[in-house]
């Protein structure tokens, strides 16, 4: 019991990274996340132009492939915890303050201008976003007319209590629900990929 108490201890990392054990969980997200990130990607028409955010930047990893995918373009990074901000800008450091600029936030409330961006990604982050109507309406705010929303989960079954019964505060959203809120905030030309047996890309358009 006290073994299952202190791994899912660790595992409330996957939630907020904090200390050594957070910095552990940062690196082993860069690199199982790796193959859902460029499924998720690759469902992209790419822009070299692009301004981008990925919010809950985590380690920094997608971070690194957009810049790749949009070398006139400009990355931000957005994570509500610090040792997620620390740790992404040292995976980027080369492109720092150039042409990558993360921040600690939330997106409850975006601290950008409305209708700054020409994409914004969700990565494995919507299971803690809390009210979704709520931060799908402001990443409706921020981004531009045209502009898309991807969101990628590795998990999309809400009765497979896998995770949620050792996470706190992780709650797992089908497609469905998923394509149901985005719709509710006024996205359009929403579309969903399956991968797998519950990997999903949900990816919607600001039409206006």
């Amino acid at each position: 019991m006290k073994k299952k108490n202190i791994i899912n201890s660790i595992l409330q990392n996957t939630r907020m990274p904090e200390g050594f054990f957070g910095r552990i969980i940062l690196r082993g997200m860069n690199k199982g996340h790796a193959s859902l990130s460029r499924w998720g990607l690759s469902q992209i028409e790419w822009k070299s132009d692009w301004t981008i955010l990925d919010i809950g930047c985590g380690g920094g990893a997608n971070l690194k492939r957009m810049a790749d995918f949009c070398p006139q373009g400009k990355i931000y990074g957005i994570d509500i915890s610090s040792e997620s901000v620390k740790f992404a800008r040292k995976e980027i450091k080369k492109l720092l303050n150039t042409r990558c600029f993360i921040s600690q936030g939330n997106v409850m409330n975006l601290p950008y201008e409305k209708g700054t961006f020409d994409l914004i990604t969700a990565f494995e982050t919507v299971y803690f976003w809390g009210n979704l109507q709520k931060t799908f309406n402001e990443v409706h705010r921020v981004l531009k007319n045209g502009g898309l929303f991807l969101i990628c989960c590795e998990a999309s079954d809400p009765s497979d209590e896998t995770w949620t019964s050792r996470i706190d505060g992780m709650v797992v959203h089908s497609a469905q629900d998923l394509e149901s809120c985005l719709a509710r905030c006024g996205f359009s030309n929403i579309t969903t990929h399956r991968r797998n047996k519950e990997n999903i890309c949900v990816i919607a358009q600001k039409i206006q």
